[in-house]
């Protein structure tokens, strides 16, 4: 027990985040080897094995899943050390690891690029995701801050909006609808809609609009992805309800158009997420307050 090291753990730890050697091997610029290795070693100085194999994948097993806890644990603690010890010297410097929603990704990089200007000594880690994985990161404690459009209400969490998340429907240039204005929002129901998977953001969003007004619209494909909608939306395949942040580039090549329905957009908000209760880093107190007030000064 005594010879355990803390890249021992680490590595533990990634290997247990993704259930995947090669990916654990390229968070740590590693051969895949070198992280079994790692992995194996530590497995013989506890005297248990961590992992077992079942079929072509790697679960965790009772002793594992102790060992996750603990690891995760100590990394919490010295991560809050590093903190207090920056602002103790007065450090602008520090990681920022930042996890954001798929469609967040159409405006952060431009923030983040903003940011990094301000504070070149910051080394940042994006991780651009779904909502399930933004909400494990959450419950788990690996993330100094998550962007999201809806925060789980019933988290431990604290949520600021700081950006408006208009959602609007989008049509081909040649659909029979584009370019009428005020189409009443019954209309819709005429139409076949590409949806997100369930349990996205936008998903909830729309399913809780249109059950508040007692319409039930009628869903073709379930998509994966925003560029997907967009796409299948261009080939004629239905209607899109999407965050107007993710088609200006489409607008301005008129490649897809607005419809002007009634009611809407559909107003949303950003959010920046962190647990409550988790003591900031520097570097993550530091970006939620430029995030804050970057995004004002252009409202």
């Amino acid at each position: 027990m005594k010879n355990i090291s803390l890249r021992q753990l680490k590595i533990f730890e990634a290997v247990a985040r993704h259930l995947n050697y090669t990916r654990a091997a390229e968070e740590f610029f590693l051969t895949q080897p070198a992280v079994s290795m790692q992995v194996k070693q530590l497995e013989e100085q506890l005297g248990l094995a961590l992992f077992e194999q079942l079929g072509k994948r790697i679960h965790l097993t009772e002793a594992g899943k102790e060992v996750l806890a603990y690891a995760r644990t100590i990394g919490q603690q010295l991560d809050e050390m590093e903190t207090v010890l920056n602002r103790m010297k007065g450090m602008q410097g520090g990681r920022l690891r930042i996890s954001v929603a798929t469609t967040a990704n159409y405006f952060i990089p431009v923030l983040l690029g903003s940011f990094s200007r301000n504070f070149p000594d910051v080394t940042i880690s994006l991780d651009v995701t779904n909502r399930e994985t933004l909400l494990r990161q959450l419950g788990e404690n690996t993330v100094d801050l998550v962007i999201m459009g809806q925060p789980p209400v019933e988290a431990d969490v604290e949520a600021e909006a700081f950006k408006d998340n208009p959602l609007v429907v989008v049509a081909p240039l040649d659909h029979p609808l584009a370019g009428k204005k005020k189409i009443p929002l019954a209309r819709l129901q005429e139409e076949t809609f590409l949806v997100r998977e369930s349990g996205s953001g936008t998903r909830i969003a729309m399913e809780r609009f249109f059950n508040e007004r007692g319409m039930r619209l009628k869903t073709g494909m379930e998509v994966g992805s925003n560029e997907a909608i967009k796409q299948s939306v261009q080939a004629g395949l239905g209607l899109g309800l999407l965050s107007r942040a993710t088609i200006e580039q489409e607008l301005a090549l008129k490649r897809l158009v607005v419809l002007d329905i009634a009611e809407f957009p559909i107003m949303r908000h950003w959010y920046v997420v962190h647990r409550r209760g988790k003591r900031p880093s520097a570097a993550a107190e530091a970006f939620r307050k430029f995030l804050l007030d970057e995004t004002r000064t252009h409202t």
